[in-house]
């Protein structure tokens, strides 16, 4: 029987990056993506999560029935902003934007997506799931390094993400290419010291690198 297949590791340029600011430059890959307004402690955000995860573990295990293959469902992500800026810079949180979001590996396609969409919605109120879709994103050209400790120690690092891109001769809009956060502990369960989250902020401009 094959070994179950950890993407984060296959991926790890992208999902294991290292604690001091890196530039990387982002493929495209399928998502599963629901879009939301207000505060991370919102009944919308906390049912976002859950329907995305009921979606990947069902697309999952029909992946593994159907064609043999079987992987790790990739965690959650998150991309943030706020139609006045200062609102997500000041840490309004009931005026803040984001899409929460889970990679699917190249096995998984509309088709399969939809499958598995339409399995949960029979078991759950279908309305819950008219706000998924499945899609491709691609950031390009980022600075990204990972964080340990809390959300609310995040600060320090995100300047170090800015200050990386303007070293470099970069720029950034945070309304245009978002704010991007991986989390690779379930903020739910783990203490908040020993989180770890990928912090992504792409380049709006291609600088010459050295």
């Amino acid at each position: 029987m094959a070994s179950k297949i950890d993407f984060k590791d296959k991926l790890k340029a992208y999902y294991k990056p290292k604690t001091a600011p890196e530039i990387v430059d982002i493929p495209g890959f399928n998502f599963m993506m629901i879009d939301g307004y207000g505060s991370p402690e919102s009944a919308d955000f906390k049912t976002a999560i859950e329907i995305l995860f009921s979606v990947s573990y069902k697309t999952k295990f029909l992946i593994k029935r159907h064609q043999g293959i079987d992987y790790g469902v990739m965690p959650l992500e998150g991309l943030w902003w706020a139609d006045d800026m200062n609102d997500f810079l000041k840490g309004r949180r009931e005026q803040w934007r984001w899409t929460l979001m889970i990679m699917q590996p190249d096995c998984v396609d509309q088709e399969s997506h939809h499958t598995a969409l339409e399995e949960v919605k029979k078991k759950n109120d279908p309305s819950y799931f008219k706000e998924i879709r499945f899609e491709i994103f691609k950031e390009g050209l980022c600075a990204q390094v990972m964080h340990i400790g809390p959300f609310a120690d995040e600060h320090k690092n995100i300047i170090r993400l800015h200050n990386l891109i303007i070293k470099t001769n970069g720029s950034f809009d945070g309304k245009v290419q978002k704010h991007h956060e991986m989390y690779l502990s379930d903020f739910r369960r783990v203490d908040p010291k020993r989180m770890k989250t990928i912090l992504r902020q792409p380049f709006s401009n291609i600088p010459a690198l050295r």
